[in-house]
């Protein structure tokens, strides 16, 4: 047996020995809040058998091993549906961006150990509700305030902000700079005088979204993640890693298995639907989708494990996911017929076709809408030269005649 086959036995035998405590059937029917509950004991107990922070250094109380044995780990625990959704963003962009760019290295080391074990949450504070997917158009503010900084402003479509401790913000910090340069990168209390988290309910029924108020917040200048007027790059640092996460989180929806046994299990005209070529079409379509972008995917993580950064990769993985999820969950919807049409709130995006389908939008605004994904395909991967038009991010009723 080898390292990984090891390795993957035991990660199973760890998951099979919980999944009757944590797993979805333990869980039906719980609120949001008894859910967490239930996450917060699951990522404590994973941390505790060494499965926690897996390819993160010693140092910061991770595993240091591979990728691969991550990506081996997560490919498992896919499989039992655990309640790890309410961490994917914090460990996913905000934490590893701190221990990239995070000031004194004891805090980030306890800020760390505290997430992977899920007694603290992180959220990205980064979209407003002025400038869409154009970050650099940002308003909310830091102002130079003694020996620190003064914070006001908003954000838009901050995911399981109302129950963060913390979260990483871009904020304009030199109104006059252009608007690329005039940016700082900061870590924000989420519990600070001065913070409004205030949930926003989505069309499938949930709430884990929030828009977040800040009036006169106060940050040390221990709390910048980056130079002064250099945030832009640490926020497309995080953005770039941001889209690797957006495919995995919100990009497939339910594994193809599930399609392939609903194809099954379906008439279509006087024979299962799984005979009929259209169908077969699809399910070949989205495998070989599904498996060229897990390829993309692992060379990537494997650049970012060697010291490299994420590439524009990503938003080719993220454009194609989750329009192809969007696709294939309609179709499955058709196929359902009238009992495709039932919803509840309660499912996840990973299990049921229409609470993906109905959930997919969301999935296409976060980490950059579509149009900002072409254009970052465009001119990073095919080459092809940058629109440097003068009125380019010009309201329209101001374009010069």
């Amino acid at each position: 047996m080898t390292d990984f086959e090891a390795y993957r036995a035991s990660a199973r035998a760890f998951l099979e020995s919980v999944v009757g405590e944590f797993g979805k059937e333990a869980r039906r029917g719980l609120s949001v809040e008894e859910d967490l509950a239930y996450g917060r004991r699951y990522m404590a107990r994973k941390y505790d058998a060494g499965f926690g922070g897996i390819n993160w250094p010693k140092e910061y109380g991770g595993q240091g091993l591979t990728h691969t044995h991550k990506l081996i780990f997560d490919t498992e625990e896919a499989q039992f549906a655990m309640p790890v959704v309410y961490f994917g963003i914090s460990l996913g962009m905000p934490v590893p961006i701190l221990m990239h760019h995070g000031q004194d290295k004891e805090f980030v080391k306890e800020r760390v150990t505290k997430a992977l074990r899920g007694e603290e949450i992180w959220c990205q504070l980064f979209s407003e509700p002025s400038g869409g997917s154009d970050l650099a158009g940002l308003r909310t503010r830091a102002e130079v305030d003694g020996n620190g900084w003064k914070l006001n402003g908003q954000k838009l479509w901050t995911s399981w902000a109302q129950y963060c401790d913390y979260g990483v913000i871009v904020a304009r910090t030199d109104p006059a700079a252009q608007k690329h340069k005039g940016l700082t990168y900061y870590w924000v209390d989420m519990k600070a005088p001065g913070v409004d988290v205030r949930p926003i309910k989505l069309a499938g029924g949930d709430s884990h979204v929030n828009e977040v108020f800040f009036d006169d917040v106060r940050l040390e200048d221990s709390q910048r993640m980056s130079p002064v007027g250099g945030g832009f790059a640490v926020a497309m640092h995080t953005l770039m890693i941001e889209r690797y996460i957006a495919t995995d989180s919100a990009g497939f929806g339910p594994p193809l298995d599930l399609f392939v046994e609903l194809a099954k299990d379906t008439d279509y005209a006087g024979r299962p639907a799984i005979e009929d070529g259209r169908i077969r079409s699809a399910i070949a379509r989205n495998h070989a989708m599904r498996a060229g972008l897990d390829s993309i995917t692992a060379r990537a993580m494997l650049k970012m494990q060697a010291g490299m950064e994420a590439g524009p990769e990503g938003s080719l993985n993220k454009l194609v996911a989750v329009r192809s999820r969007q696709k294939l969950s309609e179709l499955a919807m058709d196929l359902k017929g009238n009992s495709g049409f039932p919803y509840s709130e309660h499912v996840s995006a990973r299990e049921d076709w229409s609470a993906s389908w109905i959930n997919a939008p969301t999935g296409r605004i976060a980490g950059g809408a579509d149009e900002m994904l072409l254009n970052t395909i465009a001119e990073k991967i095919l080459g092809l030269p940058q629109d440097h038009r003068p009125d380019k991010g010009v309201p329209f009723n101001q374009i010069p005649a």
